[in-house]
């Protein structure tokens, strides 16, 4: 998609223009451009405080019959089917595209994490749906046992092999993993009732995604959201780059957002998602266009 500004009017400048233009922080420009119309939607501004009425008083009721109920249950085939016919019939093009590419960012994370690791036979990431109906192969929960299984590993990892930095500075790092992101969402088509901007959508999913899970699964999911800061940290460590830590909001594992919260965070971690798999395509093309590989001999701190 190619974003066309509106001409620059000096006494009423167009706030998404100065948004998009505004390359403070790099993103991708196709994905930047459906984040940017998708803040834009009618019903970000006059749906999304009703979803989160909403939500929230679902979500309230779920986790308080959870909690009382002596057994729990989950539907995970249930949750992602209805995940793919709820995106595909409210969520606009936009937010089914960016939740989509998500996943793909994420495993491309994970394996650059991986390889550039303590070890790198770890179990890497194959997560990369490329369409909505894709989701319904148990997406979100994988996702989430990616990430959770991803740490744990990683920091057995990093006590096994004591010396890995040294073992990294003197290889460099590889940037294979930072591939493509493939999505097959067809962006012209758009059913009546495909108006849901990306929070809402999400505001009204987390009712299905408390319900077709265990309390605990559910509590895993919203507590992943705070390893951002940590994976933001692995990398500062492999590249020894700290100067963009600052974008990180989801912070602080050991004091826990609320669950009432967790689409906005959630969007933050899309967001976030979005500046450090740029960070990584910048890093890998500039360095193969002065060496031709993908093996960035720098020294790490």
């Amino acid at each position: 998609m190619k974003y066309i500004p509106q001409t620059h009017n000096r006494r009423d400048p167009n706030v998404w223009d100065a948004i998009y233009l505004d390359e403070a922080i790099s993103v991708d420009p196709t994905a930047k451009a459906y984040m940017v119309k998708d803040l834009q939607s009618w019903s970000r501004r006059y749906l999304l405080i009703p979803c989160k009425i909403i939500a929230n008083l679902g979500l309230a009721m779920i986790m308080i019959l959870k909690r009382l109920l002596p057994v729990q249950f989950r539907f995970y085939g249930l949750m992602h089917k209805t995940a793919v016919g709820f995106l595909k019939t409210f969520a606009s093009p936009e937010a089914c595209y960016l939740i989509v590419r998500h996943l793909g960012i994420g495993s491309n994370i994970v394996n650059f994490l991986i390889d550039n690791g303590p070890d790198p036979t770890i179990p890497r990431s194959d997560l990369y749906p490329r369409t909505v109906e894709d989701l319904a192969a148990n997406a979100f929960l994988e996702h989430d046992l990616i990430l959770y299984n991803f740490v744990l590993d990683y920091h057995r990892a990093q006590k096994q092999h004591p010396n890995w930095l040294t073992d990294l500075q003197n290889r460099g790092l590889d940037y294979s993993s930072v591939q493509e992101i493939q999505i097959d969402v067809d962006m012209t088509r758009r059913g009546w009732l495909q108006v849901l901007d990306m929070e809402s959508a999400l505001e009204l999913f987390k009712i299905c995604y408390s319900f077709c899970t265990t309390s605990n699964e559910f509590e895993r999911a919203v507590l992943s959201l705070q390893f951002d800061e940590s994976f933001g940290l692995y990398f500062s460590k492999i590249t020894g780059d700290y100067h963009w830590n600052h974008l990180i909001t989801n912070r602080h594992p050991l004091a826990p957002s609320s669950a009432f919260a967790a689409a906005h965070n959630l969007l933050l971690h899309g967001v976030l998602s979005e500046y450090l798999h740029r960070y990584l395509e910048l890093r890998a093309i500039n360095y193969q266009s002065h060496s031709g590989n993908a093996v960035d001999k720098v020294s790490t701190n």
